[in-house]
């Protein structure tokens, strides 16, 4: 089980105790965000891409899209998710429970420049019911990431 996998990933970190279990699904960013009690930009969403076959995670605010041109001037292809059904396979989390947290070896993880408008989000751990309290500081210290990129658009911004 992944959450499993993301409980011994972040022992390493002293963080495992700090993992929250929900008895309702936090599997989408609004779900999640009634089981904690906070904002849905407050949620930091891991979104999964297959690169030239390569996986990839980019883990953004609750309330961002990725942004066509930004995500590919970064990364020099159209987006193109990962189907739901393989992402088991591929990163090593089911849907609703992917993070940054204990996946596979072959997958790139990337944080989204979102992230630093917020004092803190809540990743999931692994299941469709569990998250974590984390700041930028401490995503940035246990997280092997490639680097911090600009993909994203919020959406509030465009109701402005």
């Amino acid at each position: 089980m992944s959450i499993n996998r993301v409980r011994e990933y972040l022992k390493k970190y002293d963080l495992d105790k700090e993992i929250k279990e929900f008895n309702v699904s936090s599997a989408t960013v609004y779900e999640a965000s009634l089981a904690i009690g906070c904002k849905e930009k407050d949620i930091a969403k891991t979104l999964s891409f297959l690169v030239e076959d390569n996986p990839i995670l980019i883990v953004v605010r609750g309330d961002a899209k990725i942004d066509n041109i930004k995500y590919k001037k970064e990364f020099h292809k159209k987006a193109k998710m990962i189907p739901s059904d393989l992402l088991e396979e591929i990163i090593g989390h089911k849907a609703g429970g992917v993070c940054p947290f204990g996946v596979k070896e072959n997958v790139k993880i990337y944080l989204d420049e979102s992230l630093k408008t917020l004092k803190y989000f809540y990743p999931a751990c692994g299941s469709s019911n569990s998250a974590i309290k984390m700041d930028v500081d401490t995503i940035e210290k246990i997280v092997n990431y490639v680097k911090w990129i600009d993909v994203c658009k919020i959406m509030e911004e465009e109701n402005v």
